[in-house]
């Protein structure tokens, strides 16, 4: 059984390269389920023409991958609704200036 709690953990570990905050911390993390070992992640990106869209999705399909229990990832990319500064954590926010 896959802990969710784990896998939030090893999210936090996930970065936006061009922007020293986790994935979760920034807000860019809008669902997460766990279904029979399959992990499906829905996220969005600070940006629509984000250039590192595709890395960023493959470390977090790597380091989700090597959570106990995982059998697969998959991570969808929304825009809707948009991203913007007010889904970040307090403590993001605090390293933004904000």
């Amino acid at each position: 059984m896959v802990n969710r709690q784990e896998v939030m953990k090893t999210l936090k570990e996930c970065y936006d390269l061009e922007i020293p905050i986790n994935v979760v911390d920034l807000g860019l993390i809008y669902g997460l389920s766990i279904k029979s070992g399959k992990v499906a992640i829905e996220m969005t990106l600070t940006s629509v023409g984000c250039p590192l869209a595709g890395a960023i999705k493959e470390q977090i399909m790597e380091k989700v991958a090597n959570v106990k229990g995982v059998k697969a990832v998959d991570v969808k990319i929304v825009f809707d609704p948009p991203w913007s500064p007010e889904r970040m954590t307090a403590k993001a926010r605090k390293q933004f200036g904000l």
